[in-house]
């Protein structure tokens, strides 16, 4: 993985995991302005001394040079805003790897583990115990097209992670992804009642904070459900009738307090920014104690990213906790009301889905702002070839028609090889461990 260092942040590269950065959004669709460069008339006494015109032409020669060269190198690297940039140490990688920009192989050694052997694999996302017949969309590696991404070697991770807390925050994705790490890492744990969950919870959506402990290891992989982010509460008095609830975007969820104190801290939102789960629900948007009932849902998620951000940079020790941040997942709902749902058996050939951009675009915008190290996971494109890898009618109960969430194993495992590629090969090492 090559980590690519910007003056305030570091940041991994994806299509659509592994230090990366991300550039400002807007000058993904930008193209390279002209710049003219003064006329100069290249005659005998040009270089002579004393012509001052001829000075000046040569010295504003040299500064309109120099101005194209830096907005040269400023398109180069922005362009790759949205995606994700360079990720740091990756085998066969000697200048940088986008390791957003690849495509999913055949492996024969995956999946990475049995979910039916997890008990913390939910039921709703174990598509074979739920009936699926067809394995082979378990069989398949992310492989980054210009370098190798290490095999996850789990006790090298589980030695990497004695006596420290992960902790995910996010919607139900993030728990998908924490269901996964959990998995992954139990398949090297020679007893399993030494792992437990500290409250003796089983695994629910509607449960706040799930906890799991490594015994042997003093480690704790924890989730905490905080869809949007920020706050949520009760309208301002005498507001219009169809305002049941808000979302207070300058004021974090009550809870993050508890998300403080960890070594490493992965964030996701963005499925429940949607017309279907705001607006219809009820829920509009609040910020200074004010109703903004004409906000876009795009701009209140960057509002809200925007207080997210200021709360890790006054709140977060970044010399201790890795902050990441994973972009938004594709689906693949179909049909004229996107509510149709076809599981493929392979992944697509090319990316396909409702993949949001925008949002990517969005994180990637607030992020480059930022005065602390974040690290930006852009899955978008990843996911957006495997059709192949929902839920779709596989799920518990199996009235549920599912073209959102992912099958475990799958794609939320290579989310989790991703960060923690990057965190074995360059991460530690940056906060000096």
């Amino acid at each position: 993985m090559v980590l690519w260092k910007g003056r305030f942040f570091d940041f991994l590269v994806m299509p659509e995991m592994v230090t990366h950065s991300f550039t400002r959004s807007a000058s993904a669709r930008m193209t390279p302005r002209s710049l003219s460069s003064p006329r100069v008339s290249f005659h005998r006494k040009w270089w002579a001394p004393g012509l001052s015109l001829n000075a000046l032409a040569v010295t504003f020669l040299l500064v309109s040079l120099v101005l194209a060269l830096g907005c040269v190198i400023y398109l180069y690297v922005f362009r790759f805003l949205g995606r994700g940039l360079l990720v740091s140490g990756f085998v066969g990688s000697t200048e940088g790897c986008d390791v957003f920009d690849g495509s999913w192989v055949q492996d024969d050694t995956y999946p990475l583990y049995n979910s039916s052997e997890c008990p913390f694999a939910e039921r709703g996302f174990n598509c074979l115990a739920n009936g699926r017949k067809d394995t082979d969309y378990l069989k398949w590696r992310w492989k980054p097209r210009n370098c190798d991404m290490p095999k996850f070697n789990v006790r090298e991770v589980l030695e990497s992670l004695r006596g420290k807390r992960v902790v995910f925050v996010g919607d139900s994705m993030s728990r998908t992804q924490w269901e996964s790490l959990i998995c992954m890492l139990m398949t090297g744990v020679e007893d399993p009642k030494t792992v437990y969950e500290v409250n003796g919870n089983q695994i629910s959506k509607t449960i706040r904070f799930l906890g799991v402990q490594f015994q042997t290891f003093n480690l704790s992989v924890e989730f905490f459900r905080s869809v949007f982010l920020v706050q949520q509460g009760s309208p301002p008095k005498h507001g219009p009738k169809r305002v049941r609830m808000t979302l207070k975007l300058d004021r974090m969820d009550e809870i993050n307090q508890k998300w403080v104190d960890s070594d490493v801290l992965i964030f996701n939102s963005g499925h429940w920014w949607t017309p279907s789960k705001l607006f219809d629900m009820g829920c509009y948007f609040q910020a200074g104690g004010l109703l903004k009932l004409g906000m876009s849902i795009n701009s209140a998620f960057k509002m809200a990213l925007e207080t997210w951000a200021s709360w890790v940079e006054t709140m977060v020790n970044t010399n201790r906790t890795h902050v990441f941040f994973r972009t938004y997942e594709p689906s693949h709902w179909s049909g004229s009301n996107q509510k149709a749902c076809k599981v493929t058996q392979q992944p697509l050939t090319e990316a396909k889905g409702n993949d949001r951009s925008e949002f990517a675009e969005i994180i990637a915008q607030v992020v480059s702002k930022m005065r602390v190290p974040v690290t930006v996971l852009n899955v978008t494109s990843m996911g957006a070839f495997r059709s192949d890898a929902h839920i779709g009618t596989w799920s518990h109960p199996s009235t549920i028609l599912d073209c959102s969430h992912w099958c475990l194993p799958g794609v939320p495992d290579a989310w989790n090889e991703l960060v923690f590629s990057y965190l074995l090969t360059n991460g530690w090492r940056r906060l000096g461990r």
